[in-house]
């Protein structure tokens, strides 16, 4: 099946809900005999979702075939290479490498072992099983940034400087993190068929393997030396009246200010609209606890400027954001206020999450750009 992207409005339609249909019409057509065209598949779609899409949709689109959808895995990890679109958010993009992460599920049933610490006070303290989950380190195509630009950042990935400005914050354009749930996978005859610009650094074709693109040597040095701070370990997932709130946190390193020690973190949320009502984020809510025993409340509008609307043609909000402390580990958690259709609110939990240092080894010396500072 070739695989289509709307090149202008790509994110309208590879959805939360098409992406059920997709799915579905995916598993028929790869067990039929022969293998249709995507474009008309596409289309079919579409008219399923015309009246409900035609607000959404400006004129001016066009269809682009990229490729032929595989099969997605059920068993097993994705390959160094393998071409893919996003489920949620729709972009192309291909796999780098995969991470095993522990997922933290507070919507499973409380069990007894291999629970993240949670700090006193927090909100319906329960025991949560960690579970080994498997997210993929990606490269986004940058000819669809601009369309995924509203609900997704393509700067979420940041490190600090290697100077002794310790405010100083840079980011890689493009880098994200994908769960493998979240991967629908393709194949193309394109030898670059992902626009980046660390693909060819990375990447080279070889069309005696599968996937066709194999991992250069500047790829597995670049992984081991950025591991610290490039490294998925935990991730925090809580359901509230159908608004699910994925956190992912990540150890940036320490840097030496007005002689203190501050260690930075930078964080990942995900908020994604399970249900079909409308609902439009209005507020947020943080408490963060420090080792060194403060506690600090943070309130405010919106979250990184923006009061996102979760609806059913665009259920997902993806941001990422930094917090900075004098000790070495602490914990955050909060809420955020949601309002609904008719003017009334409701509070959705963020689940509790640790921030745990790691031997400083900020990065140095090798980081292929490009670069956007955040300073």
């Amino acid at each position: 099946m070739a695989a289509c992207v709307i090149r202008r409005t790509l994110l309208s339609t590879v959805n939360k809900y098409n992406r059920k249909h997709a799915i579905s019409v995916l598993n028929v057509d790869l067990n039929s005999r022969q293998t249709p065209n995507m474009t008309r598949l596409s289309c079919s779609l579409f008219n399923v979702q015309q009246k409900r899409l035609m607000s959404s949709r400006p004129e001016g689109k066009v269809l682009e075939t990229v490729g032929v959808f595989e099969a997605p895995k059920q068993q097993g990890k994705y390959e160094t290479g393998q071409l893919f679109l996003h489920s949620v958010f729709g972009y192309r993009g291909i796999v780098l490498f995969p991470w095993h992460a522990r997922l933290y599920d507070r919507d499973v049933i409380p069990a007894t072992e291999s629970k993240p610490t949670e700090p006193p006070g927090a909100h319906r303290s329960k025991e949560v099983k960690g579970k080994t989950h498997t997210y993929y380190q990606v490269l986004i195509d940058t000819r669809d940034c601009p369309h995924i630009s509203q609900r997704s950042q393509t700067e979420a990935v940041t490190f600090l400087a290697n100077h002794d400005d310790s405010r100083a914050l840079y980011a890689i354009p493009g880098l994200d993190y994908v769960s493998h749930e979240d991967i629908l996978p393709y194949n193309s005859t394109d030898q670059v068929p992902i626009q980046h610009e660390l693909f060819e650094r990375f990447l080279q074709f070889n069309a005696s393997k599968v996937p066709p693109f194999i991992p250069r040597d500047t790829l597995q040095a670049w992984q081991e030396k950025n591991h610290p701070w490039l490294e998925l370990s935990d991730v925090h997932r809580e359901t509230t009246e159908n608004i699910r709130v994925t956190v992912i946190p990540f150890y940036m390193g320490m840097r030496e200010a007005q002689n203190s020690h501050v260690y930075w973190w930078r964080y990942c949320i995900r908020l994604e609209n399970m249900g079909e009502e409308v609902v439009q984020l209005r507020e947020r809510h943080w408490r963060i606890f420090s080792l060194s025993g403060t506690l600090e409340t943070v309130r405010g509008r919106g979250v990184v400027g923006r009061e996102p609307v979760l609806s059913e043609e665009q259920p997902a909000f993806q941001y990422s954001s930094h917090v900075s402390l004098q000790a070495p580990s602490g914990h955050m958690w909060g809420s955020y206020r949601l309002e609904r259709p008719n003017g009334t609110f409701f509070d959705v939990r963020i689940p509790p999450f640790s921030l745990e240092s790691k031997k400083d080894d900020t990065p140095n010396g090798f980081l292929p750009g490009p670069f956007t500072s955040l300073a």
